[in-house]
């Protein structure tokens, strides 16, 4: 594994398993917990499609993609927060034309690993594999939580090849 200053503004893709800094960002998202997988494209589309326009209304702007972190490995529901990372910390909650309630959060600031996948979003689960098995392989100990960042905005002309997804997780942290 080899080290990088600052994860989030690489603009070349992670071929392999990095370790780097994150500093803490604060992010706008709606927070769920035991939320349906099955019914997670629903939770994306409104939450995404609304929450840029609804965070201008306040004066405060996505410094980053999308994003989805979860608490804890999703099984039949998830633990989650979905939104963007912004330029400001949101102190009010706010309410989308989907139903879903925006609160501020952030992503944690800590020693992460990281890996770009290149694909559609079909290929995720093999790659987090592989990824949490490279970084069991360089004796380094994930622990929650854990995020993906939609890179590649996904939107109905992409091809699915093209599209780029970072995936994060916190590591244990180390001594010195």
């Amino acid at each position: 594994m080899s080290s990088m200053p600052h994860p989030y503004d690489s603009p070349e893709p992670a071929a392999r398993c990095q370790v780097a800094v994150a500093p803490e960002v604060p992010t706008a998202v709606v927070s769920q917990r035991e939320f349906p997988m099955y019914e997670m494209s629903t939770l994306m589309d409104g939450t995404f499609s609304y929450l840029v326009e609804a965070l201008a209304e306040v004066g405060i702007h996505p410094i980053g993609p999308a994003f989805a972190l979860h608490h804890r490995a999703p099984v039949s529901t998830a633990d989650l927060e979905v939104g963007f990372p912004i330029d400001a910390p949101l102190t009010e909650t706010l309410s989308l034309p989907s139903g879903y309630e925006v609160t501020g959060s952030v992503l944690p600031a800590g020693r992460v690993g990281w890996v770009s996948h290149l694909g559609g979003y079909g290929g995720l689960a093999e790659k987090w594999g592989a990824f949490t098995e490279g970084i069991g392989e360089s004796e380094e100990q994930m622990t929650y939580p854990f995020w993906e960042f939609y890179v590649t905005p996904p939107a109905p002309d992409v091809n699915p090849a093209t599209l780029r997804t970072d995936l994060f997780s916190l590591l244990e942290p180390r001594e010195g």
